[in-house]
């Protein structure tokens, strides 16, 4: 990966590896604070490519989501590949590369869940919010998502609401808490 950048911003440090680290990292800052806390992040981890699922975590965090600008950021600062950061990306569900609705509804499909009824939980969700898997309503107040288990197998079905467990949900429970939270209710 290409070392270039300028060198102005970050003064006579750019000389170095570790300087011109420094001169990316200020380029972005200039542009938007949050940068500036996920610089500190890999500065932390002091750059080290091993540390890009924490670093993702906490630009997720930041940003709210994994936005390109924010993935070619990380992906220069840790001297990555831009492909290789997208992939890390997109291969793990938690990571969302759009932005999310106010509120999350995660409806788990694992094998307990979906046998007790989730799947059906899901479909109501869906044709009742107007949005499939993955998505988020035009009003930006309900993001839906899936997960392959959340490790509740006993209370199944489960489902997540902004990141509170519900057991045994109904559909009619779910479309209640959906209807709640777009005011609807």
């Amino acid at each position: 990966m290409s070392q270039s950048g300028s060198a102005g911003s970050a003064g006579s440090k750019a000389s170095g590896s570790k300087g011109s680290k420094t001169a990316r990292a200020t380029d972005s800052s200039a542009v938007d604070k949050r940068f500036k806390a996920l610089d500190l992040v890999m500065k932390r981890q002091q750059y080290r490519q091993d540390a890009l699922i924490e670093v993702l975590h906490r630009a997720q965090e930041i940003f709210g989501y994994l936005e390109e600008k924010t993935l070619l950021h990380v992906a220069r600062s840790l001297q990555l590949p831009a492909s290789h950061v997208l992939g890390v990306a997109t291969f793990y569900h938690l990571f969302s590369l759009k932005p999310s609705g106010e509120h999350t509804c995660v409806v788990c499909l694992g094998t307990a869940c979906y046998v007790k009824g989730s799947g059906d939980v899901l479909n109501a969700l869906e044709k009742h919010t107007g949005i499939q898997s993955g998505a988020t309503t035009s009003d930006g107040k309900v993001s839906l998502v899936t997960a392959r288990c959340i490790g509740a197998c006993g209370i199944a079905p489960a489902v997540v609401f902004d990141g509170q467990v519900a057991a045994q949900v109904t559909t009619e429970q779910a479309i209640a808490r959906i209807d709640q939270w777009r005011g609807d209710a």
